[in-house]
């Protein structure tokens, strides 16, 4: 396969093309930022001053130089963007949550296999820092049979977003889908497919038309049961992760850094880059045969979004396999898109 840079185009440089897109997209070895679209200000080119700054995502889309598109559009407009990006004959890469319900998100891979074209969703945060660290205790630590696991997404922002599509009540709005795609991401990496979900959804924002909290909860076999939480009123956040065991547990804060870092402007590249803060260590308690508790504390790993770049490109240029696969998408639609638990 050829090892050409992959020209790239983004649909939007806002705060997501801007910070989480576009700073890995310029790095030669791999990738060409060919242009953006922006529909007011024209921004990137402070940045990159090579970069077209188009007025429409048609005019991107007509750009035949450019092979791979990024859709980080409002979430309302991920399967119509999509669509015409596929039919223009354009690799995707979609944002969170890639489509309203799995009907769509199957509609759109399989209108990637019907082009040959390769349709990838944007799940950064298997690369976070706090998120690495659960994986290696997961994987190599004895907590003995895994019984619950608490994974949290805190914030407390009681006014209302300034971007008006996170709080029309619309597809793919409120807390649930901002938050919940990489949550539920997250735990169907680790995990698998779930045996049972439930799903629980309320309001409590003044004059608020979406949900600001919400929680899912995972059954899987042997006993082993998830709970998912975001929310939007947590005055003190809790530990992003908690995991018990039969012999301990583990807990870590949320600490990653690597969003933080890229909107101060400072490059993928640099040595500090995804690099969490002394103080912010993971917490394994082990309870040892005689009954005392042995304590141990484990540094988070580097946080690392190159990372997700380098499976785009290993996709497009190696033929490797996406590691967000198709199937744990759709999983992950289904449980977004069912009934919420009135109780």
């Amino acid at each position: 396969m050829s090892k050409k840079n992959i020209v790239t185009g983004i649909l939007s440089y806002g705060m997501s093309g801007r910070v989480f897109h576009a700073p890995f997209i310029h790095q030669k070895s791999r990738f060409e930022l060919r242009a953006v679209v922006e529909r007011h200000e024209k921004r990137a080119h402070q940045r990159y001053p090579a970069v077209i700054s188009y007025d429409t995502v048609d005019d991107l889309l007509n750009d035949d130089k450019i092979e791979l598109v990024i859709v980080n559009t409002p979430n309302d407009t991920h399967v119509d963007y999509a669509t015409k990006a596929l039919k223009a004959g354009k690799h995707i890469l979609v944002e969170k949550p890639f489509a309203p319900n799995s009907e769509d998100a199957k509609r759109l891979f399989d209108l990637g296999k019907e082009v040959g074209k390769h349709v990838m969703v944007f799940q950064n945060r298997r690369w976070d820092s706090d998120f690495k660290l659960l994986k290696r205790v997961v994987e190599r630590e004895t907590l003995g049979e895994l019984i619950e696991l608490h994974v949290r997404f805190d914030r407390y922002r009681l006014e209302k977003s300034p971007k008006i599509f996170k709080e029309q009540r619309i597809p793919g709005s409120g807390v649930l889908y901002d938050l919940g795609p990489h949550l539920l991401d997250q735990v169907i990496s680790l995990f698998g497919k779930p045996d049972k979900s439930i799903k629980i959804v309320s309001t409590h924002r003044p004059e608020s038309e979406v949900d600001d909290f919400s929680t899912i909860v995972l059954t899987y076999p042997q006993g082993f049961t998830v709970f998912i939480h975001a929310s939007l009123l947590v005055a003190h956040p809790l530990p992003a992760y908690v995991l018990h065991g039969t012999k301990g547990s583990f807990q870590k804060v949320r600490a990653d850094v690597q969003e933080d870092q890229l909107q101060a402007g400072i490059s993928p590249k640099d040595p500090a880059y995804g690099i969490e803060p002394p103080g912010k260590e993971g917490l394994i308690t082990i309870i040892k045969p005689n009954g005392d508790r042995e304590l141990r504390y484990r540094e988070a790993l580097k946080g690392d979004y190159n990372d997700l770049f380098n499976a785009i490109y290993g996709q497009l240029r190696k033929g490797e396999p996406f590691p967000v696969k198709q199937e744990e998408i759709l999983w992950q639609m289904e449980i977004l898109e069912q009934p919420a638990w009135n109780g």
